[in-house]
């Protein structure tokens, strides 16, 4: 008898009111006992599985109510479910494929691959003959509540005439039509007998004996004549050419359009096509790609609708790569933000060639891998000067059209004015930094000229943080005159000036000194202004900083550190420019405040294997809210605190004492989430 290798078991298609089992929740591990059965003629095989009615994912409600529908209130050996719970399940083969000579099972071992030809590839489906039993059951009862309400009249009036007929000799013609009747066919396929099958796991001896066969036992390619012979020779005997195959033309991506098929598309859409991809594009390369023939008029009101002029090039528009509704897949950050971080750095090119990183990352806020993109997307990065505009200036364009450059303009003076409120840019960020014309070379500065510039730029400075510190000394002394500050401790930083690169020493950048998003690089640097705080802005930032880690663990219950700064990085970049928790935030400073309000941390066993990031290990939850629910909440994170992962039934088990099943999903809801039908403490969960 041939080998019978069961890979898999369908669990698709199946009714939601025909299994027991919750919907989407049937694994291996809820079966047990597997015994099969095979008509080796008609390749058919049937596998009945025994279902593990103990398993939680089990609805024992619905399992006993099919048994009853099945086989009613009796009990024989003819029932279906002899223990009055559906407790198997069987599943029935179908042909897979009606032509698998060209198929093999392969196996590749030692540098050798080993072939073996199939005669047969089957799908198993699960059978729902029990439901046809149901319904059968359900039209005797019908009939038999009909029968005995009708009256003894009513069954002698049914008496009908009966006409009888013999039978004639069967002809030839009749007999092969009555061979091939679909009738016939099912009654032979009915009287084979099924041979009943051992099953034996994976890691059986009989099952690893058969898996031999698989492999080839001759040595050497004196055994095997039939692959003399050349690999393309051989390759066309073991897959020769399908003519469904050679008519069939090659499908492309769903995301890549050739130029034939875009210029099947609208004007509008084949610009914004072309612009979503390039990003930057001169409005010449932009005619050459649409083809001869086109309407460059049509082209130039189409265009103004995806993009932007920037130095005679179109850019494409923020809202364009960035829809509404969607998020920046860096940090989280929503698109209304990105558009105006994005916007801020074309701006920023209509004014210069170049742009600092530093100085857009300091305005706008955003983590530098958003900023990194804003750049990539228009601009190319140059060692020691800073990112410069991919394109050169394009007078042709501005010469040609002036009344288009003229309506640009306008349209980033209005963006200008909302870029103004938004991020309350100074004067330094409003005028150029090179008074030149936008077609012109760059200019050349000697090392001697850079120095120069650099020390007139750091005494600027100096003057204009000394009067902020001034003006801060006197509205701390006439807001609180308890509070005193030292004067001789407040020294203003200069910084080492270099021969090899320009320095930037804008008050921005003292300010905000390895700050991303508000979070300082250095976890136990606490410092923001020159290296200190005063007393008032320090307790000012410690009690916006409780607000905010007080408020959030008292949504979430439990956080992981790396959580925990996500969720700050989005609170900053929604709160208005200057505010006071842009001085500045260590992580040890977030630490120590978490374990002011009242949190611990949980110390998760973790998996040794974990790749969890330090951050993601710790885990810190609150541990009294004031609700009734405190005390639960601490025996479920006890019980984390000794196991990385738990079944319900054991937090059931710890919890029902006192809770009903509502209150415990309540509880588990707050600290925990559900994965793979065990429970992990939020934010712990390794895919």
């Amino acid at each position: 008898m041939p080998s019978v290798f069961i890979t898999s078991v369908s669990h698709q298609e199946r009714p939601p009111y025909a299994y027991p089992i919750r919907p989407a929740s049937m694994t291996y591990d809820d079966v047990t006992h597997l015994s099969a059965k095979i008509k080796p003629k008609q390749q058919k095989v049937e596998l009945e599985m025994a279902i593990d009615t103990l398993n939680p994912n089990y609805c024992r409600s619905k399992g006993e109510q099919i048994a009853l529908n099945v086989d009613g209130t009796c009990t024989d050996e003819t029932n279906t479910y002899s223990s009055k719970l559906m407790d198997k399940q069987t599943f029935c083969s179908s042909q897979a494929a009606s032509n698998v000579s060209r198929y093999a099972a392969a196996v590749y071992r030692k540098g050798e691959l080993h072939l073996t030809p199939l005669h047969g590839i089957l799908q198993l489906r699960p059978s729902f003959t029990y439901l046809d039993k149901a319904d059968a059951k359900h039209r005797e009862r019908e009939a038999a509540n009909e029968g005995g309400d009708s009256s003894q009249d009513e069954a002698e009036d049914d008496v009908k005439q009966i006409t009888v007929r013999f039978s004639r000799p069967e002809t030839e013609q009749a007999r092969q039509r009555r061979v091939q009747s679909y009738e016939f066919l099912q009654k032979r396929q009915a009287e084979e007998h099924w041979v009943h099958l051992h099953y034996y796991g994976l890691k059986d001896s009989r099952s690893e004996h058969e898996r031999q066969y698989l492999f080839s036992q001759g040595h050497g390619l004196a055994e095997n004549t039939e692959l003399i012979k050349s690999p393309s020779e051989y390759l066309m005997m073991l897959m020769p050419p399908s003519v469904e195959e050679e008519n069939s033309k090659p499908v492309a991506p769903s995301n890549v359009l050739s130029m034939a098929q875009l210029r099947t598309l609208p004007l509008a859409d084949q610009i914004k096509i072309l612009m979503k991809n390039v990003k930057v594009m001169p409005f010449a390369n932009l005619m050459s790609l649409l083809g001869s023939g086109t309407d460059s008029t049509a082209v130039l009101r189409c265009i103004q609708q995806v993009a932007m002029l920037v130095q005679g090039n179109w850019v494409v528009k923020s809202d364009v790569l960035y829809p509404k509704d969607t998020s920046s897949p860096h940090s989280g950050v929503p698109a209304e933000v990105l558009c105006r971080g994005r916007d801020f750095v074309m701006w920023k090119f209509t004014q210069d060639r170049w742009v600092v990183r530093k100085e857009v990352a300091t305005v706008t806020k955003l983590c530098p891998e958003d900023v990194k993109d804003f750049l990539e997307h228009m601009s190319v990065a140059r060692i020691n000067k800073g990112w410069e505009f991919m394109l050169p200036y394009d007078e042709d364009f501005v010469k040609k059209h002036p009344d288009i450059v003229q309506r640009q303009r306008m349209l980033w003076m209005g963006i200008q004015a909302k870029l103004e409120k938004v991020y309350n840019l100074v004067k330094e960020h409003l005028t150029p930094k090179k008074q030149e014309s936008q077609s012109g070379h760059p200019l050349l500065v000697s090392g001697e000229q850079r120095v120069n510039m650099a020390k007139a730029k750091v005494k600027q400075n100096y003057g204009q943080l000394e009067k902020e510190f001034q003006k801060q000394k006197a509205e701390l002394k006439s807001n609180d005159t308890s509070s005193k500050i030292d004067v001789s401790n407040i020294h203003i930083k200069e910084e080492p000036v270099s021969d090899e690169e320009p320095m930037d020493t804008s008050v921005y950048e003292g300010l905000n000194n390895g700050i991303v998003n508000g979070l300082h690089a250095e976890e136990d640097s606490t410092d923001s202004l020159n290296g200190h705080l005063p007393g008032g802005c320090s307790d000012r930032v410690a009690q916006e900083l409780k607000a905010f880690v007080s408020s959030t663990f008292k949504k979430q219950f439990v956080l992981t550190l790396s959580e925990l700064k996500r969720l700050f990085n989005l609170h900053l970049a929604s709160l208005p420019p200057g505010h006071i928790l842009f001085s500045g935030i260590s992580d040890k400073m977030l630490q120590d405040m978490v374990l002011d309000i009242g949190c611990k941390q949980i110390l998760v066993p973790f998996p040794p294997q974990t790749a969890a990031s330090p951050d993601e290990l710790k885990v810190y939850a609150l541990w009294e809210a004031g609700d009734i629910y405190d005390q639960h909440r601490q025996v479920l994170l006890e019980i984390f605190s000794k196991n990385y992962r738990v079944r319900r039934n054991v937090i059931q088990n710890q919890l029902s004492q006192d809770l009903n099943k509502q209150e415990v999903d309540r509880v588990l809801k707050d600290c925990c989430v559900s994965y793979g039908g065990m429970w992990y403490l939020k934010g712990t969960v390794q895919s």
